[in-house]
C-alpha cells in the first residue's frame, strides 16, 4: 500500500513540476514583451525558476543533479567543437563551460 502511495505522490509531483515549467516558460515570454528595468529582474527570476524546476524534474525522473550537470557540460563542449554561432559570435559557450568548471572545484 505504501509503495502505491509513493508512486502516486511521485506522479503528482512530476505533473506539478511539468505545469510549473510550462508556467515559467509562459511567464518568460510575457516578461520579454515588456522592456523595463523592472522586467529585467522578472526575467532573471523566471530563468532561475526554469533552471530550478528543470533540476527538480530531472531528480524526480531519477536523474542525479551531477549527471545533469555532466550532460550540460558535454553539450557545451560539443557545441564549442562544432563552432556553434553563439560561440563564434560571442564566445559565451566557453564562458559557460568555465562557469561549470569553477563550480566543480
Amino acid at each position: 500500500m505504501k509503495n502505491d502511495v509513493d508512486i502516486t505522490k511521485n506522479i503528482k509531483v512530476i505533473e506539478w513540476l511539468k505545469c510549473e515549467l510550462l508556467s515559467s516558460i509562459s511567464s518568460l515570454y510575457e516578461s520579454l514583451m515588456h522592456e523595463t528595468k523592472q522586467s529585467r529582474e522578472v526575467v532573471i527570476d523566471v530563468l532561475a525558476n526554469i533552471i530550478f524546476v528543470t533540476y527538480l524534474l530531472g531528480k524526480r525522473l531519477g536523474i542525479p543533479f551531477q549527471k545533469l550537470d555532466a550532460k550540460i557540460k558535454s553539450k557545451i563542449k560539443l557545441k564549442i567543437v562544432e563552432e556553434h554561432k553563439i560561440e563564434k559570435w560571442y564566445g559565451e559557450l566557453s564562458v559557460l563551460l568555465e562557469h561549470f568548471n569553477r563550480k566543480d572545484n
